[in-house]
């Protein structure tokens, strides 16, 4: 692997934890950053589609990004996590806007999306990357999210963007292997392609990917980033042991509504934040939260909350939770 290669390995991409009226859980937020820290996950992504970004303010989004690289900077770490903004809008000259002020605040990276709604082509698509790249201030993690934004970043124009000195990697979550392993194989090599679908982390990997941008780190980060380190040091078999052991958990964060719908209710379930999401969305109802729960108590997923609920108390972290965990009732919420 270059050295130079930006991206790698397990990036969270951080939900926005909410109180019962709808206003960021700032203290919720700082506490899933430190997790994520003391996880030793590579990297964070905030205000992206599982942070809910529609339904975000300017301000809100500004305040997570500073928040969480104030939090990074807390104390010396072992482990580099990058900060990563979602700049990403349908708006070339908003989204260079938005890229430049993450810069301020000290993120490393910004993630944009392809423009969604009014379905721009091949040429402009690349003119779009292209401009915010020039004059965005940041590194450009390109996101290719084609059931989200309707229009597909085909392999040849992502090929021509990882040319540019300053996009630096593609979250690709096309749902095309075919499109991926175009990428992977006539990319430069500095340039990192990510998984955008936590199922295919570990295919990608076998591959020659970077890593993921994860849902599912929200709930196992530190496993999720030992997936990852398990594939580039060679070691495939447990590289696969995460992967079986945490499929089912991946596959169930994208049932029963969408996300960050259900990982908001596996979080609340493990006792890091409330349930609460904000409209349109609703929290996720009945019974799929109780087959969630039966993956979280299966998997093991829940005792990782009651051991980060431990460690923030000043244990050690090895002791489970008896408390209670109520889901948030599906309640409209009101902006702040």
């Amino acid at each position: 692997m270059p050295v130079s290669r930006q991206i790698r390995g397990a990036f969270t991409a951080l939900v926005t934890p909410f109180t019962a009226d709808g206003a960021i859980d700032k203290d919720a937020f700082r506490g899933l950053v430190r997790r994520q820290i003391d996880a030793c996950v590579d990297g964070l992504v905030l205000a992206a589609s599982t942070g809910e970004s529609p339904t975000l303010s300017p301000e809100e989004r500004e305040w997570l990004v500073g928040a969480a690289v104030e939090v990074a900077s807390e104390k010396p770490s072992r482990c580099r996590v990058k900060i990563v903004a979602n700049t990403g809008t349908n708006d070339t000259a908003a989204t260079i806007a938005l890229t430049r002020r993450a810069a301020e605040l000290g993120a490393d990276a910004a993630m944009c999306v392809a423009p969604y709604y009014n379905k721009p082509d091949q040429r402009m698509l690349e003119a779009h990357f292209r401009t915010i790249a020039e004059d965005g201030a940041l590194p450009i993690v390109v996101y290719n999210v084609p059931s989200r934004t309707g229009v597909n970043i085909d392999a040849t124009t992502t090929l021509k963007l990882a040319e540019h000195p300053r996009i630096v990697a593609v979250k690709e979550a096309s749902a095309s292997m075919d499109q991926i392993a175009t990428i992977l194989r006539d990319r430069p090599a500095d340039f990192s392609v990510m998984a955008g679908d936590d199922a295919w982390t570990l295919s990608m990997l076998a591959m020659g990917g970077d890593g993921v941008i994860c849902t599912c780190s929200n709930e196992i980060p530190a496993e999720m980033a030992a997936m990852c380190a398990a594939a580039f040091a060679g070691d495939w078999e447990a590289a696969r042991r995460v992967h079986d052991r945490w499929l089912p958990l991946m596959k169930a964060n994208f049932v029963g509504g969408p996300n960050p719908v259900p990982v908001k209710a596996a979080l609340a379930l493990m006792g890091l934040c409330t349930d609460m999401v904000r409209q349109p969305l609703l929290p996720l109802e009945e019974p799929h939260v109780s087959r969630l729960r039966m993956v979280l108590e299966t998997t093991g997923a829940l005792d990782f909350g009651a051991k980060a609920e431990a460690g923030s108390a000043g244990g050690s972290g090895s002791k489970r939770s008896t408390a209670h965990l109520s889901i948030v009732p599906p309640t409209a919420s009101s902006r702040p």
